[in-house]
C-alpha cells in the first residue's frame, strides 16, 4: 500500500490533533510514523478529545500498511470517524479484517461502503473489488460472481479477472473461468497470476484449451516489452515439438534473437537471426531492421547507414523499408553529408507518400538545405511542410525557419519582420516565438509581447466537492486525497467548469492537478485567446517559498527552477519515472546522494525525494552547478536531460553554429524538445513575474563550456 499520495496535498488543510511532524512522517512514510500516530491517538482517547476518530483512522491505516492487521482492526473498530470519513473507516476496517483472517467480517465492512450515501466513486470501486475477493475467500462464490462481474467491468485488472475466474469455476461456469484465465495469461504475462493461469490452462486438459503459436508469441512479446528476456526464451521453448509453418518458424527465431540480444548472448542471437532472415519478406525485413537498429544504438553510424539504405532498397513494401529510408537520410544529416541528406529525404517523401514521418522528413530535408546555405530550397521545402501539414507540431519551427531563411538569403527587415511577428502571434509560448523576438530586436524592430497580459490568479471560494479531499488530507490520508481530487478532475467536461476548479486547486497548493486540468481543458483559452486567468494554471510559481529560498541559497535563477520543474513533473511531487527519477525536479536517488554529499548532508532515502523542499533544494543546487559550467540555459537544460558529458560533447563539436541551428542539431529527439520547452518557459516566467520588469536577452551564441564542474 502506498502512502506517498500527493505530497502537494500537505497544503490542502491544517491538521487537527496530529502534529506537523507526524504528518510529515506519514507523507514520507518514515518508519516512526505509525508509532507517532498511535501515541497521539492514545493520548487523545485518554483526554476524550474530539479528534479520536480521525486519529484512530490515521493510526489504523498506518498499522495496516505496516502489516499489523489485528492492531489496525482494533483501532479502526474503536469508534466512528468524522462523518465524511466514515466510508473510509469502513473500507480500511474491511482491509484489516480480511488480512487478519476474517473474510466474512471484511465482506460486511466492504458492503457498508457500497451502501453509504454519497460515498466517493473511487472508494466504491475499490470496495466492490475487495467485496468480491472477500466473498470468494469466505466460500460464497455465487455471491462473489455478481460482485466481480461489476468490478471487472469497471476495472479489468489481472487481479480481478483471476478472482472472477475462480468464482466462475467454483460456481460451475468452466467456460467463463477459461476465458478469464486466458485473458490473464495473454494480456498480463508478467503478472504473477499469469503463471497460475497458464498452469491451469495447460495442466487441466479441456476441449479447446491450448496455448499454441499465436498465444505463445503474444506472451513472448509481453515478456520482451516488460524486460523479462529470460522468460521470453522459456515461453518460446514451450513451442518445441509443435509443427510450425515456415513463417511461424521465422517469427519464433526473430523473437528468440531479440531475447538473446537483450541477455547479451550475441552469437546465439545472430544464429537465430540467420533463420529469421530466410523467412518471408515480412519477417526477414524486421530481422534486418533489428540489426540496423543495433548498429545505430552502438553509434556505428556508417554501418547503420549502409544497413538502413539496404532495407529501403530491398523491402520498399514493408514498414522496415520506410524506416530504413528515413534513418539513412537522418544519418547523412548527422554525419554532415547535407547534400546526400537532402536527396535521401526527397526520395523518402516520394517513395513513401503515406509515411507517418512525412512531415519530419520534410523538416530534415529543409534542415539539410539550411546547413548547405541553400536558403531558397530550404524555404520552399519549409513552405511545403506548412502547406501540407498545417497542424503538425513542426509547423512553428518551419515558420521560424521560413523567415530566417529569407533573412539569411538577403531579405530586408520590412519583409522578414512581419513573418517573425506572425509567428509570435501564432505560437506565443514556443521556443520559436522567443527566437523570433530576438531576431526582431536584431533588426531594430519592437517585438510584440507573446502574451499581452501576465497570468492572473483568481481568489475563488473552495468548491464544495473538494471538502472531502481537505478532510482526508487533514487526517493524513494523502493517497486517498489525491484520488479524490483526481476523480473530480476527471469529471470536468468544459473550460467553463475547469477554470474555477483549476484556480481553486492552485489556492489549495495542488499545482499539479491544476496543471492537469488546464492541459485538458484550457489550452485554447491560454494559448489561443491568451486569457491571463487560463495562463495562471500553466505557469504557476509553485512551492514559491521553497523555490525562492533554494534559488537564493545556491545563486540560481528561480525562474529556471520553475521551468525545469514544469517540464520534469508538471508540478506533481509524487511523480516517479521508469528510470527511478523522483519528485518535482525528477532526481535519481544516486544523483541525490552525490548532491547530499556535496552539501555535507546525510545520504537521503529514496522516499525523501518526494519532499518538495528537499527535491527543490537538490535540483536548485544541481542547476546552479550546471550554469556555472555551461553559462547558457540551452546547454544547462541539455545537460539536465542528457547529462553534462553529452552537452559538453555537443558544444565542442557544434558550438560554432548559431544557437538556433545548434539546438536543431542536438541528435537526441527527446533532448531537443526538452531544451526548447525549458528555455521558452524560462523566458516566459521572466516576462510574467520578473519584478525588475526587464526581460533578459537570449544569447544566440553557444559559449564554450568549462572543462571543470559537475560531471554527474
Amino acid at each position: 500500500m502506498s502512502w506517498m499520495g500527493t505530497v502537494a496535498g500537505w497544503a490542502l488543510g491544517v491538521s487537527l490533533g496530529q502534529s506537523p511532524t507526524t504528518l510529515e512522517a506519514v507523507r514520507l512514510h518514515q518508519t516512526d510514523a505509525t508509532s507517532r500516530a498511535q501515541s497521539e491517538w492514545a493520548a487523545c482517547v485518554a483526554k476524550q478529545c474530539p479528534d479520536a476518530g480521525r486519529l484512530a483512522l490515521l493510526a489504523g491505516t498506518l498499522a495496516l500498511s505496516d502489516g499489523r492487521a489485528a492492531e489496525a482492526r482494533d483501532m479502526l473498530a474503536a469508534g466512528p470517524a468524522p462523518a465524511l470519513l466514515e466510508p473510509y473507516r469502513a473500507f480500511y476496517l474491511g482491509q484489516a479484517r480480511f488480512y487478519a483472517g476474517d473474510a466474512a467480517g471484511a465482506a460486511l465492512d466492504f458492503a457498508r461502503v457500497l451502501e453509504a450515501p454519497g460515498a466517493p466513486l473511487d472508494l466504491v470501486t475499490r470496495a466492490r473489488s475487495r467485496l468480491g475477493e472477500s466473498l470468494l475467500k469466505a466460500g460464497k462464490a455465487k455471491q462473489a460472481v455478481g460482485v466481480l462481474e461489476a468490478a471487472v467491468k469497471a476495472t479489468p485488472s489481472p487481479e480481478l479477472l483471476f478472482q472472477r475466474a475462480q468464482a466462475r469455476g467454483a460456481s460451475g461456469n468452466r467456460a467463463g473461468q477459461q476465458a478469464d484465465l486466458m485473458t490473464v495469461a495473454l494480456r498480463f504475462p508478467t503478472h504473477p497470476y499469469a503463471d497460475d493461469a497458464v498452469k491451469w490452462l495447460t495442466e487441466v486438459r479441456r476441449p479447446g484449451v491450448r496455448l499454441g503459436f499465436a498465444e505463445r508469441a503474444q506472451r513472448t512479446e509481453g515478456f520482451l516489452s516488460g524486460g523479462a528476456s529470460q522468460r521470453a526464451l522459456e515461453e518460446l521453448e514451450a513451442l518445441k515439438g509443435d509443427k510450425l509453418s515456415k513463417e511461424q518458424t521465422a517469427k519464433v527465431s526473430l523473437l528468440r534473437a531479440r531475447a538473446l540480444f537483450a541477455l547479451g548472448r550475441d552469437e546465439d542471437a545472430r544464429q537465430a537471426l540467420a533463420v529469421a532472415e530466410k523467412g518471408p519478406a515480412s519477417v526477414a525485413a524486421d530481422a534486418e531492421l533489428l540489426v540496423a537498429r543495433r548498429a545505430l544504438r552502438a553509434d556505428d553510424n556508417e554501418k547503420a547507414r549502409a544497413l538502413m539504405a539496404a532495407l529501403d532498397q530491398k523491402y520498399a513494401s514493408q514498414s522496415a523499408g520506410e524506416e530504413g529510408a528515413f534513418f539513412a537520410g537522418w544519418l547523412d544529416l548527422q554525419a554532415g553529408r547535407f547534400a546526400e541528406a537532402a536527396k535521401a529525404f526527397t526520395a523518402h517523401g516520394e517513395r513513401y507518400a503515406r509515411s507517418r514521418r512525412r512531415d519530419e522528413g520534410l523538416w530534415f530535408r529543409s534542415l539539410a538545405y539550411l546547413r548547405l546555405a541553400d536558403y531558397a530550397k530550404a524555404r520552399a521545402s519549409l513552405e511545403s511542410l506548412v502547406a501540407t501539414f498545417p497542424r503538425s507540431s513542426l509547423a512553428p519551427q518551419a515558420r521560424y525557419w521560413m523567415a530566417r531563411s529569407r533573412e539569411l538569403g538577403g531579405g530586408a527587415a520590412a519583409e522578414v519582420g512581419p513573418e517573425y511577428e506572425r509567428l509570435i502571434t501564432v505560437a506565443p509560448a514556443s521556443f520559436y516565438a522567443l527566437l523570433a523576438s530576438e531576431r526582431l530586436k536584431e533588426l531594430g524592430r519592437v517585438a510584440p509581447a507573446s502574451f499581452p497580459r501576465p497570468p492572473l490568479s483568481l481568489e475563488l471560494p473552495r468548491p464544495p466537492e473538494l471538502g472531502l479531499a481537505v478532510e482526508l488530507t487533514r487526517t493524513g490520508l494523502f493517497r486517498d486525497a489525491a484520488e479524490e481530487v483526481e476523480s473530480h478532475v476527471a469529471r470536468l467536461r468544459s473550460a467553463d467548469q475547469a477554470l474555477p476548479f483549476a484556480h481553486a486547486l492552485i489556492g489549495l497548493g495542488e499545482f499539479g492537478h491544476a496543471h492537469t486540468v488546464a492541459a485538458r481543458h484550457l489550452w485554447g483559452r491560454a494559448f489561443g485567446s491568451r486569457e491571463p486567468d487560463a495562463l495562471a494554471a500553466f505557469y504557476p510559481r509553485a512551492f514559491s517559498n521553497a523555490v525562492e529560498q533554494a534559488a537564493t541559497a545556491h545563486k540560481v535563477d528561480p525562474f529556471l527552477v520553475w521551468a525545469i520543474m514544469r517540464r520534469e513533473s508538471a508540478f506533481k511531487p509524487e511523480v516517479m519515472s521508469a528510470a527511478d527519477a523522483r519528485g518535482l525536479m525528477q532526481i535519481i536517488p544516486k544523483t541525490a546522494t552525490e548532491i547530499a554529499r556535496k552539501l555535507a548532508e546525510p545520504d537521503p532515502a529514496p522516499a525523501d525525494l518526494f519532499s518538495p523542499e528537499r527535491n527543490i533544494r537538490y535540483g536548485a543546487w544541481y542547476l546552479s552547478r550546471l550554469m556555472e559550467r555551461f553559462s547558457h540555459p540551452v546547454l544547462a537544460a541539455a545537460a539536465y536531460n542528457a547529462g553534462p558529458s553529452a552537452a559538453a560533447k555537443w558544444a565542442q563539436e557544434r558550438g560554432d553554429l548559431p544557437l538556433d541551428l545548434f539546438v536543431e542539431s542536438i541528435p537526441f529527439r527527446e533532448t531537443r524538445g526538452y531544451v526548447k520547452q525549458v528555455v521558452a518557459d524560462l523566458f516566459l516566467y521572466h516576462a510574467f513575474y520578473d519584478a525588475q520588469g526587464v526581460q533578459p536577452r537570449l544569447s544566440l551564441v553557444v559559449p564554450a563550456p568549462s572543462k571543470e564542474g559537475v560531471t554527474f
